[in-house]
């Protein structure tokens, strides 16, 4: 790809993606809220364009090529747990994918490539494949698989290829406060005790660069319209993931895990998506070990 379009730039999966871009000599049309605060994020390659945008404005959008190859939407308000089951936030968010679309086709890109979620498909007891219903319970998980069904709906119109990748569990050093993991790294250096549930359930943990690159290869190879799974081929207990971090911080002993439950009300994510990794022939790069050890580093722990 010679050039892509990016919304959401500045978020773990924009910068991610980004990086990758750059390594690849990609020229990029960064989008970024007027009053964005974390442009110091964005990759300072003289590749990399910053287009001041609102999320609301993408219909003015100006000063971008009109030969882009593709446009990566990754613009989300609300993804935060205090708005995630605002209705009228998410319902923005449809708008907001459509007017993305809509400046896809504008400047010439032949795919649009949008961030869906693993909530689209609801509480699942098992694996998740691609056989397995969208059932959302949340208004987040409505938003995001309503967005993906329309824009893909917009794209046919467009003869845009639509790729909708459903993002699982993905962490990294620009990852949000307040997950799992930012807890434990925060009380582990501490030296403080850390109080989790059971950790029965399955997990599984993406790092942001392999999520970048995988993002990246979706633009670049893969040739239909088509839902993915973006996740890590392996998968395995929540405890183990913690227990993991405790190790390598030398905080086994600081581990406070809740009583198992037995009445099935505890429910994981798992995934296994071989067509992905086959479509854009890529490994995943980074251990969890790996990962967590970077998390730490660039924390100055």
């Amino acid at each position: 790809m010679k050039k892509i379009i990016v919304t959401g730039a500045t978020s773990m999966l924009g910068t991610a993606l980004i990086d990758v871009a750059v390594g690849k000599g990609t020229e990029v049309y960064a989008i970024v809220r007027p009053d964005s605060s974390r442009l110091d994020r964005l990759n300072g390659s003289d590749l990399v364009h910053v287009v001041k945008c609102g999320i609301d404005d993408l219909d003015k959008l100006e000063g971008i090529s009109s030969d882009c190859d593709a446009l990566y939407h990754f613009a989300w308000e609300g993804a935060n747990k205090e708005e995630r089951e605002n209705p009228m936030t998410h319902a923005r968010n449809i708008k907001h994918t459509l007017d993305a679309v809509e400046a896809a086709q504008r400047f010439g890109c032949k795919k649009f490539i949008g961030a869906g979620s693993q909530a689209e498909y609801g509480p699942v007891n098992g694996p998740i494949d691609e056989n397995t219903p969208c059932n959302p319970k949340t208004a987040y998980g409505i938003g995001k698989l309503s967005a993906g069904l329309l824009s893909g709906k917009l794209c046919e119109k467009y003869g845009i290829t639509h790729i909708w990748g459903r993002v699982f569990s993905v962490y990294g050093p620009h990852d949000n406060k307040g997950t799992m993991i930012d807890y434990a790294i925060d009380q582990f250096s501490k030296r403080e005790k850390a109080q989790f549930s059971s950790g029965e359930q399955t997990w599984n943990y993406l790092y942001e660069s392999d999520c970048g690159k995988i993002f990246y290869l979706l633009g670049e190879k893969a040739e239909s319209a088509r839902v993915y799974r973006i996740a890590h081929p392996e998968s395995k207990a929540l405890r183990d993931y913690i227990s993991e971090m405790a190790d390598i911080m030398g905080a086994t002993d600081l581990c406070s895990f809740a009583p198992k439950t037995s009445d099935g009300s505890v429910y994981g994510i798992e995934t296994k998506d071989e067509r992905l990794f086959f479509d854009i022939d890529f490994v995943p790069e980074v251990s969890f070990s790996d990962g967590i050890r970077q998390m730490i580093k660039e924390r100055g722990l």
